[in-house]
C-alpha cells in the first residue's frame, strides 16, 4: 500500500530529514512511528500526505507516486488518503456536518452522495446528535472525533494520524485508539505517529522507529523504546 524507495529530504536550512529511507507498508496494517523529537518522525509522516515532497525517492501509495504528482492533484489524492491532526484543523465557521461535507464538496461529490456519506460516518463516530454544532462547542474528544469523521468520509484506503492524541486526556485519548482500530478492522491502514508510550506498548502493532532521519528499527509489537 505504501513504497517508500531511497527518499531524502533535505530543508533549506540544511537539516536532513530523511536520509535514503527505505519501508512498505502493507494493505490493512497499523503502524505506530515513534522517535524523539527532531528525529525526522513529523517529516516521514507529513511525506505520506504530501504535506511535505522528498528532495528525492519515490513515495508510492496504492500506485500513486506523491514524488511527482501535480499540486492540481494533491485533492484527488485525498480520495485515497485521510489526515487526522494533532489539533484537529477544523473550520471554525463551519458546523460539524459542514466541516466533514467541506472534504466531499472539495472534489464535487454530489450532493445526494454528501449527505449520504456524511450522516454515515457521523454514525460511525457518534456524533449525530451534534451534527449542527460548531467546533468551539465541542469538547477536545469531540473535535478529534469530527477529524477522523472528515478523514474516513472518502473511504481512504490509508489514514495518516498525526500525534491524534496529543491534546487529549488519557480517557479520551483511547476512545480516539478504539475508533481507529475499528477503522483498521474494515481494511483501512492506518499509519500513526505518537509520542503515547503507553499507547504503543499496551496495542502490539508494527513499530517504526526514526532517529537521525534514519529507521532504527521496525518490528511488531516492540513497544515505544524510548523514555519520552
Amino acid at each position: 500500500m505504501i513504497i517508500m524507495k531511497k527518499v531524502y529530504k533535505k530543508y533549506p536550512n540544511g537539516v536532513v530529514a530523511s536520509n535514503g529511507i527505505n519501508i512498505e507498508i502493507k494493505r490493512g496494517e497499523f503502524v505506530f512511528v515513534v522517535g524523539p523529537s527532531g528525529a525526522g518522525k513529523s517529516t516521514f509522516i507529513k511525506m505520506m500526505y504530501r504535506e511535505e515532497v522528498p528532495t528525492s525517492g519515490d513515495i508510492i501509495i496504492d500506485d500513486i507516486n506523491l514524488a511527482t504528482l501535480r499540486n492540481s492533484q494533491v485533492p484527488y489524492l485525498r480520495r485515497k488518503v485521510g489526515v487526522v491532526f494533532q489539533d484537529f484543523k477544523l473550520l471554525p465557521k463551519l458546523n460539524v456536518y459542514e466541516n466533514i461535507a467541506f472534504a466531499l464538496e472539495v472534489i464535487e461529490e454530489s450532493p445526494e452522495q454528501i449527505r449520504k456519506k456524511v450522516n454515515d460516518v457521523l454514525g460511525l463516530v457518534g456524533l449525530t446528535h451534534k451534527s449542527r454544532m460548531f467546533p468551539n462547542e465541542l469538547s477536545g474528544g469531540e473535535q478529534q472525533r469530527v477529524s477522523i469523521a472528515r478523514s474516513i468520509v472518502n473511504t481512504p484506503k490509508v489514514v495518516i494520524a498525526d500525534e491524534p492524541t496529543g491534546n487529549l486526556d488519557p480517557a479520551i485519548s483511547w476512545e480516539i485508539m478504539e475508533m481507529l482500530e475499528r477503522i483498521n478492522a474494515r481494511g483501512t491502514t492506518i499509519v500513526m505517529a505518537t509520542h503515547n508510550k503507553e499507547i504503543v506498548n499496551t496495542m502490539k502493532h508494527r513499530v517504526i522507529a526514526i532517529e537521525g532521519g534514519l529507521i532504527t528499527r521496525d518490528e511488531v509489537g516492540g513497544g515505544y523504546g524510548y523514555e519520552s
